[in-house]
């Protein structure tokens, strides 16, 4: 060997070589693993914090601030600075009066999983880097499909979310198809569609006028006859229908299409189905969800949402797609650098976007292993008990008006004020309503726009809430004095902006 070759045999001792800057002792480990879970106990089961504690930029700027540390710290000081600047400042999706967006209430059994993931950082994109890991998210697809009553032949892969989902599967239904894209390519789906979808087609290349956004009924279901319409208007002027993307409990409203009907349309047409089903899928554990979600199996492809309504952690979002290999066709690439990181098994990098990907399947293994299935059967239908109850709250008491009744956890209704007739009026005292609710730290509610109308909406679905928890929310948003907030019809005060439209509308028949 060579005098370089020497150099780099037998390193001079001392050098700091065989030194690991970053090590620590187990006795280390143990004791800042154990500090850290009780910061973690504290903080889900401390009563008296709000469901959300907003911060301004200029303060979290300073109290945070941005200086590079390059000593090390005492890790109790790092944890006590992260509990009063970062944590305070978070919504706690948790709280049991968090009625808000979407809310996500784990569970900790998930959450140690996401800690054994990221601890021994594995990496689930290929057999042969995590071969357990990915029998356990094949094992985890197979429940999945079990649930929903998709075809044990299909193929599946778990992404970061509902986005991720919704992006993977038009994709695929976009390569198996027409191949890499066409300017004729038209995706049909509902104005109340979840905006991941524009989103995806947008980040796919389909033309913005190619992408309809149809009115729904007065259910708030797309129309069968008006996507017909849409199909053969496309038709005639030279375009090709390629995807109608359906709904399987609306974000706005929980609404769900007519599945069989679509499925039946799109298998007669040639046309790709695909079903988001990220809110509502998981509704399937209960034998009332099994029912509304009825033909959810018919579809080419599924997005469905571990982290909302399986109460796993964020992030964690699923895609399955009926036939298999097309995920594989869509995705696959291989470069001579990853030819050692490949198997003949199933390769999960091959499956979506991500090459190296956490291994997400071992919350959802351990969380519905420790409960079994049955615990969040029943946890989902005391979410659905408890939006139905706030429906029959909200019919009861004279000063509010439901304006879309309860369906797979979500309702949405408006307070009436005496004197006041005009929408924008109605708006801003139901949006003053809205923060002023907010600001007591009971609970948390959010808003939409249901034809042109300013909504409150209530979205149940944490394990943590009870009865009294609706009970008081719907008891103070019907009865705070009309006078609290009546500051808000002041005409210098601007409107809630109206949800934005993402998909193009459909063009008119000629």
């Amino acid at each position: 060997m060579g005098e370089l070759g020497a150099g780099l045999a037998a390193p001079v001792v001392g050098d700091g070589c065989d030194v690991d800057p970053l090590a620590l002792s187990a006795e280390k480990m143990r004791e800042i693993g154990y500090r850290t879970i009780d910061l973690v106990v504290e903080r889900l089961t401390g009563c008296g914090m709000p469901a959300m504690q907003r911060g301004c930029s200029q303060d979290l700027g300073e109290r945070i601030g941005a200086r590079i540390p390059h000593n090390q710290a005492e890790w109790p000081g790092l944890l006590r600075e992260l509990d009063e600047t970062v944590l305070a400042f978070t919504s706690r999706l948790a709280h049991p009066g968090y009625f808000a967006f979407v809310p996500a209430s784990s569970t900790f059994p998930g959450a140690l999983g996401d800690l054994i993931a990221s601890a021994l950082d594995i990496d689930a994109g290929s057999w042969t880097s995590a071969s357990g890991a990915s029998q356990l998210e094949l094992v985890v697809l197979d429940w999945f499909k079990e649930w929903i009553g998709y075809p044990t032949g299909s193929a599946g892969v778990l992404v970061s979310g509902g986005s991720a989902a919704n992006l993977t599967a038009l994709a695929c239904a976009r390569e198996t198809l027409v191949g890499a894209g066409s300017e004729q390519a038209v995706v049909y789906a509902s104005d109340h569609t979840h905006s991941s979808v524009a989103r995806a087609a947008r980040l796919l290349g389909f033309d913005r006028a190619r992408c309809r956004s149809l009115p729904t009924d007065g259910r708030y279901r797309l129309p069968l006859d008006t996507l017909v319409e849409a199909l053969e208007c496309d038709s005639r002027a030279g375009l090709q229908p390629l995807i109608v993307v359906a709904n399987a409990g609306a974000t706005n409203t929980g609404a769900i299409d007519p599945l069989p009907e679509l499925a039946a349309l799109c298998r007669e047409r040639g046309l790709w189905l695909h079903v988001d089903a990220a809110y509502g899928g998981f509704a399937a554990l209960t034998g009332r969800g099994r029912r509304l979600l009825a033909g959810i199996e018919l579809a080419d492809s599924i997005t469905l949402d571990p982290h909302k309504w399986l109460y796993q952690p964020i992030e964690c979002g699923c895609v399955l797609v009926r036939e298999p290999g097309l995920l594989e066709r869509a995705f696959a690439i291989a470069p001579d650098y990853l030819g050692d990181y490949r198997s003949h098994e199933v390769d999960f990098c091959d499956r979506g976007l991500q090459l190296t990907r956490s291994a997400r399947a071992l919350k959802i293994w351990l969380s519905v292993s420790y409960f079994g299935a049955e615990a969040f059967t029943e946890a989902i239908d005391r979410s659905l008990d408890l939006a139905q109850l706030a429906e029959r709250l909200i019919l009861e008491h004279p000063s509010l008006e439901l304006l879309c009744p309860a369906t797979l956890g979500v309702v949405c209704f408006r307070r009436r004020f005496a004197g006041l007739q005009d929408e924008q009026e109605l708006a801003r005292a139901n949006s003053e309503l809205v923060s002023r609710f907010e600001a007591t730290g009971r609970g948390l509610v959010s808003s939409t726009r249901l034809d042109g109308r300013y909504a409150i909406r209530m979205c149940v679905m944490n394990h943590t809430t009870a009865r009294a928890d609706v009970e008081r929310t719907v008891s103070w948003l019907a009865n705070v004095p009309e006078g609290i907030v009546a500051g808000a019809v002041r005409r210098d005060r601007p409107v809630p902006a109206t949800r934005p439209v993402g998909l193009a509308p459909a063009i008119a028949a000629s």
